[in-house]
């Protein structure tokens, strides 16, 4: 009998052992092929979870969307094998942790990847009195979809959109939903689609088709179609890349469709924008020669039908990560998705405008957690569109735009460099003879600039310190600047973050009376010479060229 049990208990582990190894197979095979759906349902059979299990089973979750999933499994990830994690699972962790909430923990995952210092309360606090605009939105209601994103202005009463809700195409694996279709329909003012009308075959295919763009007469429109072929990438798995297309409306139908020249079987181009006067095709690729992810790039549409050559729109704009969903308005204002610039978790949406030199994070009123993207806008309306996953599946939104009612910060005009201060009893601190050490009384001074720049967050302050005229230039050049920095490190250990703080020494070179020689004045007048002072020194959206000036007395 013991040996009918042991035979029994072998075949038995035996079985379960080739059922793990099964399930493994299956997981693996699912997840090269980017069938993530089925390759969690496969891997969540897997009892006792490799290295390799946990990372792509948390990957399969983190690519559909089931970001409460993913954080549990990373984070068992990182409880069995902390020490030898590629960077790219703290990367996705965090932002599952900021889909979640947690941004506490999130943040020390974002500082290990990025090298940066995120802190994410710091973060939306200082944002919430910087952004120009709150946005209000409603999703727009449509029970005939299980997806939709990507909204486009299609002439003046009608929009295009991608959406999954044509039934009888091909289910994709990675979601299972069917393959993305172009539409066209009517939106009222209440968000409600109507007269919603597929696109012709000799735009929609079995493949996906999304993100469309138009010339402002309508006669022209880019978007994506899905390459047919897969190719493997550098982790060995077999993708379609994406490629953009041109089509002409020729008496009511889209015809004369064409690849774009710089399209790629080896590498992605997608999500274009048309600039308002049709002279520039702005897009998202992954093409050689980026920043790391998909980067934004621009190209030139020339008048003959030809292209230039697709420009990289720089490192103010691309990130190592993903830039993507680029949107240029009638005003010349470029929208786009990223989650490599700070922002409240995986997709935020970002602006930016002129040398593209500079981001700016539109805000908690619109960004979330999940992904934001596909933003678009007609200004002089202050309305628009966005798509979100944050209630599980692609949906859109429409918004208004308001000004933001930023707080402002007052301001006092100095009488000697005419510079806006801090309007803070006494607004100056003064110093010792050939001192650089805070007096006691100064104290209260600092004090309240601290409680001032507390109040005002977005505010950036420089102090600037001074030296009377005994001594030599340069002994009172560098008196000055030992003057600044203890200025600077009281209020740092008050609790002011340093990037908020700049200092410069002014030697002797700006005194506030006649007292320019070594000799000639009392004690009394050489002493107000010997000071440091606190300008406002961000005049920008906020905080400056909005602030409250008040003469000083």
């Amino acid at each position: 009998m013991k040996k009918l049990y042991s035979t029994l208990l072998i075949i038995s582990l035996s079985v379960s052992a080739f059922a793990q190894k099964s399930d493994i197979r299956d997981g693996n095979k699912f997840f090269a092929q980017a069938a993530y759906v089925d390759a969690a349902d496969a891997y969540e059979n897997v009892n006792n979870k490799s290295q390799e299990v946990l990372q792509n089973l948390g990957d399969s979750y983190f690519y559909t969307n089931q970001m409460a999933n993913a954080a549990e499994v990373y984070e068992l990830l990182f409880l069995r094998h902390s020490g030898n994690v590629d960077n790219q699972y703290k990367f996705r962790y965090a932002h599952a942790l900021m889909a979640n909430g947690n941004y506490v923990k999130a943040d020390e995952y974002m500082n290990e990847v990025t090298g940066a210092s995120w802190n994410h309360e710091e973060f939306a606090e200082e944002l919430d009195t910087l952004v120009p605009h709150k946005f209000k939105y409603d999703q727009i209601i449509n029970n005939a979809s299980s997806s939709d994103f990507g909204i486009a202005f299609y002439g003046d009463n009608r929009v295009a959109f991608a959406s999954t809700r044509n039934q009888e195409r091909p289910i994709y694996p990675w979601n299972k939903l069917p393959t993305l279709d172009l539409y066209s329909a009517e939106m009222d003012d209440e968000g409600e689609l109507s007269d919603i009308v597929l696109f012709s075959d000799a735009i929609n295919t079995d493949e996906h088709e999304s993100s469309a763009t138009f010339s402002q007469d309508g006669m022209v429109m880019f978007f994506d179609r899905t390459n047919e072929d897969r190719v493997k990438n550098e982790e060995g798995m077999r993708i379609a890349h994406i490629s953009l297309y041109r089509a002409e409306n020729v008496d009511g139908e889209w015809t004369n469709i064409e690849k774009l020249p710089f399209s790629s079987e080896d590498y992605s181009v997608e999500h274009p924008t048309l600039s308002a006067d049709g002279s520039k095709l702005y897009f998202a690729s992954d093409m050689p020669g980026g920043s790391g992810s998909f980067d934004l790039y621009v190209v030139d549409v020339n008048a003959d039908g030809t292209y230039g050559t697709p420009q990289n729109l720089g490192s103010g704009v691309n990130t190592p990560y993903r830039e993507q969903f680029p949107f240029i308005s009638e005003e010349g204002v470029l929208y786009f998705s990223s989650d490599g610039h700070q922002g409240f978790g995986n997709m935020d949406i970002f602006r930016t405008e002129g040398d593209f030199s500079e981001v700016e994070n539109l805000g908690g009123s619109i960004n979330g957690g999940h992904d934001d993207f596909a933003f678009v806008i007609r200004e002089g309306d202050e309305k628009g569109f966005f798509a979100s996953n944050r209630r599980g599946t692609d949906n859109l939104y429409q918004f208004v735009r308001e000004e933001n009612e930023i707080i402002k910060a007052p301001t006092k005009t100095d009488p000697t460099s005419g510079l806006p201060t801090i309007p803070v009893d006494g607004s100056k601190i003064y110093f010792d003879f050939d001192k650089s050490t805070i007096k006691p009384e100064s104290e209260p001074v600092l004090d309240s600039v601290v409680t001032y720049m507390k109040q005002y967050p977005s505010i950036k302050v420089k102090v600037e310190s001074h030296a009377d005229a005994r001594g030599s230039d340069k002994y009172n050049m560098d008196l000055s600047q030992r003057r600044a920095a203890s200025t600077v490190d009281y209020l740092v250990n008050k609790g002011i973050d340093r990037s908020r703080l700049t200092s410069e020494g002014f030697g002797e070179s700006r005194p506030v009376n006649d007292c320019t020689e070594p000799t000639g004045c009392t004690n009394e007048q050489y002493a107000k010479n010997r000071r440091s002072t606190f300008v406002v020194s961000n005049n920008n959206k906020g905080s400056g060229s909005g602030m409250e000036n008040e003469d000083e007395n």
